[in-house]
């Protein structure tokens, strides 16, 4: 079943910027969305609000089937978790980080700037058989080939598989990318159809003279507390998505007990790579109470930076994970604010990740910081 972009309160011009991407000849454009929440600071009540009206359109198709949905790291991790919320299903998300004691079923995203992607195994083992069809949530679908090679993946290791869908913001998919899809009996959902014929075109006449800026330490000295809800829950691990939505609820009450906000202050809530939707459901309840609060996410996606009004991105911070201190990482538009609050859940946070993204902060003009480690 597929979902035209008329059949949808959003549209192209509402979703899509063009951004231009760097040091990545596969292809140099990049599709930015206004409302994700990822590159872009947003209202986190109209992030929500879009992944919820996608959410909409799963509910009656697979109305009693065993479903999984799966979310694609980075970008898609937070879609993943809302969408199966909205559907009490079983929840994991696809990761590039290692973690200790398992292992992957691996897979390829080929036009990536970071091309591999892995699947817990022990986790596939449990619900494979237990599970009637795989939803794959992207905020965007261009070739499809990158959920083909998951499908593939799965199969060479399972045999007998579910069936399997895709729930994505956007689908660019040319005629014979679905046509693929559909002899394959591959189901697509989305919100928008874009076309994608002139977006390189449009990215190679941005100037790309924007403002970047690298890691130089923490200049000026921010006040820092620091947060340590309890209850972590990974989704990068197989979980039922209300169990995990209470405890993403459990770490919000805890933190907003810590943080007491004050709605005449102006807040940025910030995830960290592929940990995403704790911290927007944090923004949410934070604008919920009145706050003026804007949220996005660090990021490992180098994008080119551009002075244009119309460009989506203008200042770029370059940074060392937090999560391992020789990955660059990024982090673009940062606003000024009375509070930044981030949100991570790397067990051991790197010195330089951490001192780096708190110089980023003091530069554009944070006035405090609360680090918020949610930890196993």
């Amino acid at each position: 079943m597929e979902h035209r972009e008329e059949d949808s309160a959003y549209r192209e011009s509402d979703l899509v910027c063009i951004a231009k991407r760097e040091n990545n000849p596969k292809r140099k454009y990049l599709v930015v969305n206004r409302k994700q929440g990822k590159h872009i600071p947003v209202s986190p009540g109209e992030a929500l609000a879009m992944f919820r009206a996608l959410a909409a359109k799963l509910e009656e198709p697979y109305r009693g089937e065993r479903l999984l949905l799966i979310g694609f790291a980075e970008t898609a991790t937070a879609i993943g978790a809302c969408l199966a919320l909205c559907l009490h299903c079983r929840l994991m998300q696809t990761t590039r980080e290692e973690i200790p004691g398992v292992t992957y079923l691996h897979f390829s995203e080929s036009h990536s700037h970071a091309t591999q992607q892995k699947l817990v195994k022990e986790d596939l083992d449990i619900v494979m058989g237990q599970t009637d069809r795989v939803i794959f949530a992207e905020d965007e679908v261009t070739t499809g080939n990158t959920i083909l090679s998951a499908i593939d993946a799965i199969g060479r290791v399972y045999g007998k598989c579910p069936a399997f869908s895709v729930a994505s913001l956007l689908n660019g998919m040319d005629r014979e990318a679905e046509t693929e899809y559909k002899k394959r009996g591959i189901r697509l959902h989305y919100l928008v159809k874009t076309e994608h014929s002139g977006y390189e075109a449009l990215a190679e006449q941005y100037r790309g003279d924007g403002i970047c800026r690298k890691n130089r330490g923490w200049d000026e000295p921010l006040p820092v507390r620091m947060l340590y809800p309890s209850g972590y829950l990974d989704a990068r691990r197989l979980q039922t998505a209300d169990v995990y939505g209470r405890a993403c609820q459990a770490l919000c009450r805890q933190v907003l007990a810590g943080l007491n906000p004050d709605p005449s202050r102006r807040y940025l809530v910030l995830g960290t790579e592929e940990f995403m939707f704790p911290g927007l459901l944090l923004a949410w309840e934070m604008e919920r109470q009145g706050c003026r609060v804007r949220f996005h996410a660090t990021t490992r996606s180098p994008i080119a930076v551009s002075s244009e009004p119309e460009y989506p991105l203008h200042v770029r911070y370059e940074l060392c994970s937090m999560y391992e201190k020789d990955r660059p990482v990024f982090v673009y538009d940062l606003a000024p604010c009375e509070e930044a609050v981030v949100v991570c859940d790397a067990q051991e946070m790197t010195e330089e990740g951490t001192e780096g993204l708190l110089s980023a902060l003091s530069q554009s003009g944070s006035r405090q910081v609360t680090l918020v480690r949610w930890q196993g």
